[in-house]
């Protein structure tokens, strides 16, 4: 099925015959970030229990390869290189950033910062590392040489960060519901867009932008064909989604009724995904905001991924022990195996 041709009819019948989920148990306590690599044939895990788990993709299954350790506190958000399929970093609240490489199966960098990291994201150009902490102070790493380049302090509270798909513009989102937009590497403020009336928790950009190896034509397509997007979830529970070229809000998506944690594209831009405290993960059309499928769930999800190439979603919710509900599933589940 071509990109032009998966109507929204298309992926809800799409998702009939394509709803079985797969899971593995890696970790000992709570899942705080699932994040696929670039080629998709890996997906990574960072938990509270201090470790990472990385799995290996296979045709209707997943399988845990390896377990990385290290970290003396929470692992609480991680990514992957843009295009290095073997290279992710992690953001921990021991107040290190660490560069693994699954080549090896080990740590390969370690930098120390101010405070307990919080969130972190890896530029497209795969140059920087940018870290936020608890105390709002934004560390930019360079990756070659794994020094600080420069921290950047802020006076309201970051929830997450992320570059545009060009690599010039650095966004922040911030707990007065604004969408806090700088110019990169300068860091100078460009403008502040009014997102929500509420925390605005997070954002994710639509990976149309990311093209360029197809060249310049192919691109100027996709962008004709779909457009680049990004979006904010908020704790008014409701998704916002944007024109990243016009910088205007496109639709609001709004069936969840708990704050919004987490949200992802899909490798086509045409789904995404947001989750919350509702016990459901909502899968909508890019296009009108319609609800495609949704994916029911036990606990409360703060973290979703979907894959780079295909239709299958990652993620991890706030599971307890049916045994003991003292204690945390560590339950990593991946949705759109055929039936």
């Amino acid at each position: 099925m071509h990109r032009n041709e998966q109507t929204f009819e298309d992926l809800k019948s799409y998702f009939r015959s394509h709803s079985k989920i797969r899971e593995q148990r890696p970790h000992v306590c709570k899942v705080h970030s699932v994040c696929w690599n670039a080629n998709g044939c890996n997906l990574a895990s960072g938990s509270f229990d201090k470790t990472v788990a990385v799995y290996t993709l296979e045709r209707d299954r997943f399988v845990k390869s390896n377990v990385y350790r290290g970290h003396t506190g929470s692992v609480d958000q991680l990514c992957w290189h843009k295009t290095n399929p073997d290279q992710f970093a992690t953001a921990s609240g021991d107040k290190t950033v660490r560069i693994w490489d699954i080549r090896v199966g080990k740590c390969v960098s370690v930098t120390n910062t101010k405070g307990e990291n919080i969130n972190i994201a890896w530029s497209p150009d795969g140059k920087t590392i940018a870290v936020g902490n608890k105390e709002d102070l934004i560390t930019f790493i360079d990756t070659r040489t794994n020094k600080i380049r420069v921290e950047e302090p802020f006076s309201f509270e970051v929830n997450e960060i992320s570059w545009n798909n060009t690599n010039d513009l650095f966004f922040l989102t911030n707990g007065m519901g604004c969408i806090h937009i700088l110019n990169y590497p300068s860091l100078e403020h460009q403008m502040t867009l009014k997102a929500h009336p509420a925390n605005c928790i997070c954002i994710e950009f639509g990976p149309t932008g990311e093209f360029s190896v197809l060249g310049i034509l192919m691109r100027a397509y996709l962008v004709f064909l779909l457009g680049i997007y990004f979006a904010t979830g908020s704790a008014d529970a409701q998704v916002s989604l944007w024109d990243a070229n016009e910088l205007a809000c496109l639709r609001m998506i709004s069936r969840l009724e708990w704050p919004v944690r987490t949200i992802s594209f899909s490798h086509d831009e045409r789904l995404i995904a947001s989750a919350s405290e509702d016990l459901v993960i909502d899968i909508a059309y890019t296009e009108t905001g319609e609800r495609v499928t949704d994916i029911h769930v036990d606990a409360s999800t703060f973290t979703v991924a979907w894959h780079p190439k295909q239709y299958l979603l990652a993620y991890a919710c706030d599971e307890k022990d049916v045994g003991d509900r003292r204690r945390d599933m560590g339950n990593v589940k991946i949705f759109g195996f055929p039936e």
